[in-house]
């Protein structure tokens, strides 16, 4: 409470504002771009169910999170909740998985607009050029997995897109938040136009067989619904910035849970939408593609809506930008406050009571990984980082709940829990923990086969990712750290 109250950072955001935050953030490249692909390749029009799946998946989480936002009201997020109930060492591991899932994530995102971008300015005649679009490391397929060709490109589009946001973060959370609610308005009501539109042009027979016949691996049948459901759980994300938002909250114990919540309510029912009317107007087969919902509308023969779908997507990825980038700058924010990064990462701007040169630095990294690396191998790296810093909040909850029974908490998670000789296990937190972990084992499998099989690519991202920040936390943060020191009058 002491943090928040001398945190710095200007309290103006409503529930309104972090619902929108919530939905702005979340719906992005998952049902703009990899819906298509966890359809064709995985599963079918089942993937109706690995919606779901994945959303259990979050909503559990999200109870968690909504228990720990209201009781800490803290900027930072997860790694917040980690270091007040178990310590430096959590908290670091913590911080660096939502960097995995926040910063990184990023870079997917702005490698979607660049592609939506890119066709929309096709349509009105002006032609950027594949080197200018494409990440520096491009993809191939290879056999079990992915090889990388060495040619070199630059994604323009998606450096610049990042730079707008930048700026805008900058410029202050209040400001940004009013242009994430516009953004939200346009990008959700172009959604629901194409829904609209695509229920005259559905066809039920492409729904037939709702679970493909099984094909091996994890292509097709229930093993391919969970294997999409673990790509398009990267389709959620966002939702959790909400919480990095509690530092700048008007009343952040009655506000983020329902920031949280509603928001992920309202991205689930818009994700089954859309992706019902895509799987009912074009065979999932021909959805592996970067625009899938472009190919949708040129099915239905219109194009005034193909040009409605690109501006929406175009600027709808701007906001996810917005939500993604905002949260991961206030994650650093917190970090650096405790001594763990640098302190420029909590230096405020004296007029727009912002961490500017933070959000400067950040967008420039999140830049050069959109620069170069291939949107693909993101996204599962993102989901497995996603996943692990889900399961860590709830267990958070049973400890928390252990550590301080006494605690006041404005929101419980439903469902109750039992105790166990002296020891209260949630209901709730352990289902989010199963359900995370059930969204990571198709990922891990899929690396170690693509290993087994040659391609290395992804394992060796994973694995050098993790060193660094064992390397950062013993070479900076734990020589740093302001638990280890603490300030002669604490």
């Amino acid at each position: 409470m002491a943090e928040y109250n001398n945190s710095g950072l200007k309290r103006s955001l409503t529930a309104t504002q972090l619902i929108m935050l919530g939905v702005g953030s979340t719906i992005g490249a998952g049902i703009y771009v990899m819906t298509g692909t966890a359809a064709a390749e995985y599963a079918g029009p089942s993937i109706l169910i690995s919606f779901v799946i994945a959303a259990l998946a979050c909503l559990f989480t999200a109870f968690s999170y909504g228990e720990l936002a209201s009781s800490l009201p803290v900027s930072g997020s997860a790694y917040s909740y980690a270091y007040v109930s178990m310590g430096e060492g959590a908290a670091w591991t913590v911080g660096w998985l939502l960097l995995l899932e926040y910063g990184i994530s990023c870079a997917a995102v702005a490698s979607g607009l660049s592609g939506y971008a890119t066709s929309l300015l096709a349509q009105f005649g002006a032609h950027i050029p594949s080197a200018l679009t494409q990440a520096t490391l491009q993809t191939v397929p290879g056999s079990g997995g992915t090889a990388i060709s060495g040619a070199w490109r630059l994604d323009l589009m998606a450096i610049i897109a990042i730079a707008i946001v930048t700026l805008c973060l900058v410029r202050g959370a209040q400001e940004s938040a009013r242009i994430n609610t516009i953004i939200v308005f346009i990008k959700v009501g172009v959604l629901f136009i194409f829904v609209g539109c695509g229920l005259f042009a559905l066809h039920p027979t492409y729904w037939h067989p709702f679970i493909p016949t099984y094909e091996g691996g994890f292509r097709f049948g229930v093993p391919g619904m969970f294997r999409a459901a673990s790509i398009i759980f990267f389709a959620y994300v966002g939702f959790e910035a909400v919480s990095t938002a509690s530092s700048e909250a008007k009343n952040p114990k009655r506000d983020v849970p329902i920031g949280i919540i509603g928001s992920l309510v309202i991205c689930t029912l818009v994700y089954i939408c859309v992706a019902s009317v895509l799987i009912g107007v074009v065979p999932y087969q021909q959805l592996n593609v970067a625009d899938p919902l472009a190919v949708a509308v040129r099915a239905m023969h219109q194009p005034w809506l193909a040009l409605l779908v690109n501006v929406g997507a175009t600027i709808g990825l701007c906001s996810v930008l917005l939500g993604l980038l905002y949260g991961q700058t206030r994650i650093f924010f917190t970090m650096s406050r405790d001594g763990l990064i640098p302190p420029i990462f909590s230096t405020l701007h004296p007029l727009f009571k912002t961490p500017w040169v933070g959000t400067v630095l950040l967008g420039a990294l999140v830049a050069l990984a959109t620069a170069t690396l291939p949107i693909d191998i993101i996204s599962d790296l993102v989901s497995i980082g996603t996943a692990t810093a889900f399961a860590m909040v709830c267990f958070t909850v049973i400890w928390q709940r252990n550590a301080c029974p006494d605690l006041p908490r404005p929101f419980s998670v439903p469902l109750g829990g039992i105790n166990v000789r002296g020891v209260w296990i949630g209901v709730t937190p352990v289902l989010g923990i199963l359900f995370c972990l059930v969204m990571m084992a198709p990922l891990f499998v899929d690396m170690f086969r693509a290993l087994g099989n040659g391609n290395p690519v992804s394992a060796i991202l994973l694995l050098v990712y993790a060193a660094i920040g064992v390397f950062a936390y013993y070479g900076y943060g734990r020589h740093h750290s302001k638990m280890t020191s603490p300030p002669p009058d604490a």
